[in-house]
């Protein structure tokens, strides 16, 4: 099963709903939190910034990583920032690559972290995981929180991000379901598409991680890049 049938293909509609349900101003509010544009776009990021559980759920896929000093770590819909910061006070000698295909989310991310960018150890790039990058760094861990459902051709792009990393590096791919009346058993099965991708992208030592939180658990699938 792959994520866009377990998901009800999230990745075209970002609330969870299918696109006659989710027509209109819902839509564009939903849009928000995936491609965040103007002072709507200026909100959403805030909110993501400040929720408690968006920090719990970032925190706890940084943990799962055991990032190490030297580690180049690339974050793929970075947001406004929150995992970067968690990421640069644990790779002290490393690297952090923040990619997101929204500016707004990049200018709050960017203001966030100034000095870790002033001092080259960031990098915030405008980009998207669905378009040809041309970066040329090679990464021991990549994550992505709530993010896979928005991309197109996620085995492709799992493919392409396993391409650029060194051999050994480790991949966390997390989401929390969040529409209307998503449960536990939906972040199980969310969870278990997850892990079927990345063992289709070519990733072993695969393993699901879960978090029990309010309203939904989040899912965590990781891999190798052996």
């Amino acid at each position: 099963m792959d994520i866009a049938t377990s998901l009800g293909q999230p990745e075209r509609v970002p609330c969870g709903k299918t696109e006659r349900q989710q027509t209109g101003f819902i839509q564009w509010i939903c849009d928000q939190f995936g491609r965040p544009t103007g002072f709507w776009g200026r909100i959403a990021g805030w909110i993501m910034a400040t929720r408690t559980s968006n920090r719990e759920r970032n925190a706890w896929v940084v943990r799962l990583l055991d990032i190490q000093a030297r580690d180049w770590i690339l974050e793929i819909g970075c947001g406004p920032g929150l995992a970067i910061g968690q990421l640069n006070a644990l790779a002290t000698e490393g690297y952090i690559v923040g990619v997101d295909h929204s500016e707004v989310m990049l200018q709050q991310a960017r203001r966030r972290h100034a000095e870790a960018i002033r001092l080259r150890r960031a990098d915030l790039r405008l980009a998207s995981v669905s378009a040809h990058s041309p970066m040329q760094e090679r990464f021991d861990k990549v994550l992505s929180v709530n993010s896979i459902q928005f991309w197109d051709s996620p085995v492709e792009r799992l493919r392409e991000l396993r391409s650029r990393m060194r051999p050994g590096g480790t991949i966390a791919i997390a989401l929390q379901p969040r529409w209307k009346g998503a449960t536990d058993g939906d972040a199980q099965t969310a969870g278990h598409g997850l892990v079927t991708q990345l063992k289709a992208a070519g990733f072993e030592e695969l393993r699901l991680e879960v978090k029990r939180m309010k309203p939904v658990s989040v899912v965590c699938a990781m891999g190798v890049n052996v």
